[in-house]
């Protein structure tokens, strides 16, 4: 308990943390009249994890609590997380330097070596699961990524509507555009957009699951005609198209094979062409991902600083004509899928044992602190390949989402359903 004692006591400077190591005795850390943060208590019912504690909290508080070595007997998972949070906050940044940034870089290009045959694997990882776990979670649409909250209070699935809306204004789509949608997930996206603007939707995934529902639900949509989901690396795609989206896939390409992704981009994008990278990014200097989600949710995953992007796209030859820094959505994002995750588990308990359900618990409510103390937020960058397709100024995108708010609300009452969905 040396080590670990010593790192909490410099750790913790608001909040009250108590440990009861695992021969019994109590460790308190942190005032005890800080009244807005939830006092915790934990237990580590194992000796070595203290000293593993200290050496990596990153990779074994997840660890101990997917294995039970490490109980809460006051308070949530939440309210450790969110007391860590708070305190990594006042203590700033980590600065890292030249020998270390340059350890980081070299074990980068390492774990995000993603070959054709080991980006499938790793995205099968995690996507390829039972379409009833992420029913319990998700919005109606299945929509995996970040939502756009207009409004402090917006229902998750009305802040999902309002991100279609505002990815779309900002792909500026006409009618008959073809589009290319790179990662489509459970097609939610690809099937609005086609329903909504009249135009072909081209959907790649490395998930057969995903794949499998996305065809399904085109199918139930009635725009099976206008869209073709595929199970297709982006490496091989072909063709020309007038717009491209990408959400939530750049975390996954790594950071050596940027120049490939953004120059492939560039090659599939007709002339006049928009496209749009939605991605997870850090606020901060490169540093290394968290080992954690690492290990157990995204292999190979790695989320960027625009320092880390911005170069790709330079030497790609294409142009940002926006990037747009959304910070706290998607940790309200994560607030929505850890609570409906809790409370919708009696309904898939018999899919996973109660180890998934703690691992699943832990990485939404770790990613949400992230959010929301260690510097995530999420990155829109707009490009094109020339300097007048997109308008001089960002008006058009509120102009384009209000438009799209009042045909809503025309086409809801004429009770058209398929329209309601946008």
């Amino acid at each position: 308990m040396f080590f670990l004692d010593r790192f909490l006591q410099k750790f913790v400077v608001t909040g009250r943390l108590s440990v009861i190591e695992a021969g019994g005795e109590l460790y308190e850390y942190g005032p005890d009249d800080d009244i807005d943060v939830t006092p915790v208590t934990v237990a580590l019912t194992n000796s070595a994890l203290s000293w593993k504690l200290a050496l990596n909290p990153y990779l074994y508080l997840g660890e101990a609590y997917m294995d039970g070595t490490l109980q809460i007997r006051r308070g949530t998972l939440w309210d450790l997380l969110d007391l860590c949070g708070r305190n990594l906050v006042l203590h700033g940044p980590t600065r890292h330097g030249r020998l270390t940034r340059l350890a980081m870089r070299l074990l980068h290009r390492v774990r995000q070596a993603n070959s054709r045959v080991r980006a499938r694997r790793n995205v099968a990882h995690h996507y390829d699961l039972s379409i009833d776990l992420y029913r319990a979670f998700l919005d109606s649409d299945l929509q995996y990524s970040c939502a756009y909250f207009r409004t402090p209070h917006m229902e998750l699935d009305a802040a999902q509507r309002a991100k279609k809306r505002h990815i779309a204004a900002k792909l500026l789509i006409h009618r008959n555009h073809r589009i290319l949608d790179i990662g489509c997930g459970f097609g939610g996206l690809a099937i609005e957009l086609a329903g909504r603007y009249s135009v072909r939707v081209d959907g790649v995934t490395l998930s057969r699951e995903q794949l499998a529902v996305a065809t399904n639900r085109a199918t139930e949509a009635g725009v099976a005609e206008d869209t073709r989901f595929s199970l297709t690396d982006y490496r091989d795609i072909a063709g020309l198209y007038d717009r491209i989206v990408s959400v939530g896939v750049l975390e996954h390409v790594g950071t050596p094979h940027y120049p490939e992704f953004f120059a492939k981009v560039r090659e599939l994008l007709a002339p006049g062409g928009v496209a749009l990278i939605h991605t997870i990014g850090s606020l901060t200097e490169p540093r290394a991902g968290n080992s954690w989600i690492q290990k157990y949710i995204f292999p190979g995953g790695y989320v960027p600083s625009l320092s880390e992007v911005m170069p790709a796209i330079e030497a790609s030859g294409l142009i940002v004509t926006d990037v747009e820094v959304l910070r706290l959505h998607y940790a309200e994002t994560l607030r929505h899928w850890r609570e409906r995750f809790h409370e919708n588990w009696p309904h898939i308990a018999h899919l996973y044992d109660e180890r998934f359900r703690r691992m699943w618990e832990f990485y939404l409510a770790a990613c949400e602190m992230e959010f929301r103390y260690d510097g995530l937020a999420v990155f829109q960058i707009q490009l094109s390949n020339t300097l007048e397709t997109v308008p001089l100024t960002r008006d058009y995108i509120k102009d384009a989402e209000e438009g799209l708010m009042a045909q809503m609300r025309k086409d809801e009452s004429k009770g058209d359903p398929a329209l309601e969905r946008a």
